[in-house]
């Protein structure tokens, strides 16, 4: 089993990441392998609803987004990070996940994301962690992914990778992520090995409020 840890921070080392590599390492105690993918420096567009990748099953922009979707679709679980910008989480992992999410909803096969656990994780100086983790949240409720808590919301504090090591709390409420989502993978895996058949898939019907 492993989860794929994704670093939407401008810094590749910063806070972000420090509260992942928290988690890396709890995973490490429990079996499980993660990695830690950094989406980069480089400005990662928004998705421009042109739709085709229901045509051809990947975003039509090939950057980051393209290059990683690999490592998603080979992951059993995740773990989204990002900074707080203006109380939002920050531009680069917006547009990223944008494009990943919705080229995947509307061109992938539904094996990328379905039934994989997932968690969002949220760095700040000060304010604005609960409105980036609300909407991050948003991503994972439409393609049916099971959301891991913790004890608190997924959030840890500081300024600096210094300022975050002081925040034990937070720290802690990673711990407390990565062994509940160990444990509801090991539990996933013998569902599945004593044969627990997955929900029937049902095909998606699309409406607005005016049909």
């Amino acid at each position: 089993m492993k989860v794929l840890l994704v670093n939407g921070s401008p810094h590749r080392n910063g806070c972000t990441n420090r509260a992942l590599e928290e988690i890396s390492k709890e995973f490490e105690k429990l079996g499980i392998d993660s990695e830690i993918f950094w989406i980069g420096r480089k400005p990662v567009g928004g998705c421009m609803a042109c739709n085709q990748c229901a045509k051809i099953h990947r975003c039509a922009v090939d950057d980051v987004v393209n290059q990683s979707r690999e490592k998603f679709r080979e992951a059993d679980g995740f773990v989204f990070g990002s900074p707080v910008h203006y109380s939002g989480m920050a531009g680069s992992i917006t547009g990223f996940m944008d494009r990943l999410f919705f080229s995947e909803q509307l061109g992938g096969d539904g094996k990328t994301f379905y039934l994989k656990p997932v968690a969002a994780v949220i760095s700040a100086r000060r304010s604005g962690t609960t409105a980036a983790f609300e909407q991050m949240n948003q991503y994972f409720t439409m393609l049916e992914m099971p959301i891991i808590s913790t004890r608190y919301w997924n959030n840890v504090h500081g300024r600096s990778v210094e300022d975050v090591e002081q925040d034990l709390e937070g720290l802690m409420n990673m711990r407390i992520l990565a062994r509940n989502m160990a444990w509801f993978l090991k539990c996933k895996e013998a569902g599945e090995k004593s044969g627990v058949e997955l929900p029937e898939i049902e095909p998606h019907v699309f409406t607005n409020f005016i049909r």
